[in-house]
């Protein structure tokens, strides 16, 4: 499954949002996180219950705009 994902930092709890077309996590990381893909990833492997090897992103790892592959086993 493929997600169009928005990243918002600095929330006060992780979660996601489901909106059509895109999803919106929002991540407890400060703004200045050196690596808040590693917290995505994290994040999406927790609430979808898989391994967080079976999450990549596919696009705008230095964005807050990503595209994330999610492989179910």
């Amino acid at each position: 499954m493929r997600l169009n994902v928005k990243v918002i930092p600095n929330s006060k709890t992780n979660r996601l949002v489901m909106e059509e077309g895109r999803s919106r996590v929002y991540l407890t990381i400060p703004i200045k996180d050196k690596n808040p893909d590693k917290a995505l990833i994290k994040f999406l492997a927790a609430h979808f219950y898989v391994k967080k090897n079976m999450i990549s992103i596919i696009s705008g790892q230095d964005r807050r705009e990503k595209l994330v592959q999610v492989l179910k086993g």
